[in-house]
């Protein structure tokens, strides 16, 4: 235990059945808390609790079924009845999306002196009203709510009437590239090289992406990722005459190693919260082009540490990535600025720290 700090019980709560940056985030939390804190996980699928719990071996876990609605009384009394078996000092339940795991966050706050943390990673609109008042209800149950930047904390206020400064702002991080991580060679050739690492979807406007590349003579597109938009944007690179100039790997676990071979990185998004690949790639000296979405301007201060161009903009797009092909000493300045302001402000274990103040404030112990 660290010196001078109280053992804090935490239960920490994943609903989710699939692999993303909400996932990669707690994992990367969990590595770095100090010892005074002892971590259980609750979920409904396995293999992604035992994923998280890799990042800290050790760390017990326990499944629960998953809830399928309102009426699914017996699921929800089975997440109740875990977390009151826990004892758990603080639950803490991660939200991919501000409508998920909602009957998880119901479950935890209908536990008696057990204060609930409630972490957002993207904010959404949610679509039912009865979701919406549910989410309103919870939240003001919630011992602390917090998101992952001050732009995502403001955005899910609005999106889900809740009041001002409700929502507070722990900014996401991700650990230095290792020395032993090998990067994948830059594509042959003399044009700009644009990467995007991404789940091939609508979110992430990569169709906006490939429109502002078109233009740019011998400037190539790489695509590490993959998803249900990939038949889409092949025949959208088709149609723009960008198929012999457009890669695509397909989903990549070692993705991080594909940054430093990017001249630009670009992050054309509609919605973000604070994106994983944005602080990564910072952290490998990559020039970076974002929307200003979400908390990306908590990162990306425009001409200094990046460059930001409107949602659906392709000539804003395609205006910011030609004056990078043009000027190499633009991408090398924005890239090492870019570096510093993450190596700065957002490392694990200033959120770690962060963290651990919310505990102790949640249970009265500052």
């Amino acid at each position: 235990m660290t010196a001078g700090r109280r053992e804090v019980r935490l239960l920490v709560y994943s609903g989710t059945t699939g692999w993303g940056g909400a996932e990669i985030v707690l994992g990367h939390l969990l590595q770095v808390l100090g010892p005074h804190v002892r971590p259980s996980l609750l979920g409904v699928d396995r293999g992604v609790l035992e994923r998280i719990a890799a990042f800290r071996p050790g760390t017990p876990l326990q499944l629960v079924p998953p809830v399928r609605d309102k009426r699914d009384l017996a699921a929800l009394w089975a997440h109740r009845r875990a977390i009151v078996a826990a004892r758990p000092d603080v639950v803490q339940v991660n939200l991919p999306v501000p409508f998920a795991e909602q009957y998880a966050v119901l479950a935890a706050v209908t536990v008696p002196r057990t204060p609930v943390v409630a972490v957002e990673h993207l904010p959404m609109p949610i679509g039912s009203r009865p979701a919406l008042l549910l989410k309103r209800a919870t939240s003001s149950r919630l011992a602390a709510h917090l998101a992952v930047g001050t732009g995502a904390a403001r955005e899910v206020e609005r999106l889900c009437g809740l009041p001002a400064g409700r929502v507070r702002p722990v900014p996401n991080a991700v650990p230095p590239v290792g020395a032993d991580v090998v990067a994948v060679p830059r594509p042959a050739g003399p044009g700009l090289v644009v990467g995007a690492v991404a789940r091939l979807d609508r979110q992430k406007g990569l169709d906006v992406l490939l429109r502002a590349v078109a233009p740019i003579a011998g400037a190539r597109v790489v695509l590490v990722g993959d998803g249900p938009e990939r038949g889409a944007l092949e025949a959208l690179a088709a149609q723009l005459g960008l198929a012999g100039r457009l890669t695509i790997t397909g989903w990549r676990e070692d993705a991080r190693t594909h940054l430093p071979s990017f001249d630009v990185v670009a992050m054309p998004s509609r919605r973000e919260g604070l994106p994983l690949v944005l602080l990564e790639a910072l952290t490998a000296g990559r020039a970076v082009v974002a929307t200003d979405v979400g908390s990306v301007t908590d990162v990306v201060v425009d001409g200094r540490t990046g460059l930001l161009v409107p949602v659906d903009d392709v000539a804003a797009l395609t205006g910011a990535l030609q004056a990078l092909a043009a000027d190499p000493a633009l991408r090398e300045r924005l890239g090492a600025a870019g570096r510093r302001h993450v190596e700065q402000g957002f490392t694990p274990e200033r959120m770690a720290a962060a963290y651990e103040d919310v505990y102790e404030q949640v249970l009265g112990r500052r």
